[in-house]
């Protein structure tokens, strides 16, 4: 199960992945801005009688992390992130008086660094990180977990990007590296639009026609549509 919420001023999708079988959760960019944000997430986890057992980012924007501090340190998780938006953490307090966010740099947070092909799971209630570098299909992995997320490594919006392939769900979230019809900006520090189109072509476009995209913004997709109407991927 996947359950969406949508936090702060800037309309961020925050995701709680659930493994239904063991009622460990997964929860994706905690973008909670207000008090109320941060009861809703919480309330959900609580009355769903689940366990947070990781703490990811798509990547480290301001917006994405608005609520960041409150749920690792409610939940004493570390934030499993890509090496690369790390610089974005010790920024958060720049950027949020820019764009309205009112956060602390988050430098100090404890960080479990995730790469391109790492495949997560639990294991005795721990973080298991292997890596399927230059395996053709994840099948080899099904048995480790009745839950288990890929990470797929996908720069351009911004430096340390992520995309999680979720194949229990068919589903993929997308951050803000590709929208419904639409991609990420990539005119911020660190964006780069060839490194973005060609990142979505091979690294997600190669996802079976009926996966959900579960962005960072707006409304869900599927990944036939976005290969057939994407004006930026066709």
């Amino acid at each position: 199960m996947i359950k969406q919420f949508t936090f702060n001023h800037f309309g961020v999708n925050c995701y709680v992945v659930v493994d239904e079988a063991t009622k460990q959760c997964a929860i994706v960019d905690p973008a909670c801005e207000a008090s109320f944000e941060d009861a809703q997430l919480t309330q959900f986890i609580e009355t769903e009688g689940l366990k947070p057992v990781m703490v990811l980012l798509t990547h480290a924007h301001v917006d994405h992390i608005a609520g960041l501090r409150q749920v690792c340190e409610h939940y004493r998780l570390p934030v499993s992130m890509h090496a690369e938006g790390r610089k974005l953490l010790k920024q958060a307090e720049a950027y949020g008086s820019i764009m309205g966010f009112a956060v602390n740099n988050m430098d100090d947070l404890e960080v479990n660094e995730i790469n391109d092909n790492d495949i997560l799971s639990i294991e005795n209630g721990k973080l298991k990180i292997e890596n399927s570098a230059g395996a053709s299909n994840n099948s080899q992995f099904s048995t480790l977990n009745s839950q288990f997320i890929e990470c797929r490594y996908v720069p351009g919006h911004c430096p340390g990007s992520l995309c999680f392939v979720l194949p229990q769900e068919n589903a993929v979230i997308t951050g803000d590296a590709l929208f419904h019809f639409s991609i990420g900006r990539t005119d911020l520090p660190g964006g780069d639009y060839p490194t973005l189109i060609e990142k979505l072509k091979t690294r997600i476009l190669t996802l079976p026609d009926d996966y959900r995209v579960l962005p960072g913004h707006g409304i869900p997709s599927q990944i036939g549509k976005e290969r057939k109407y994407n004006s930026f991927l066709v």
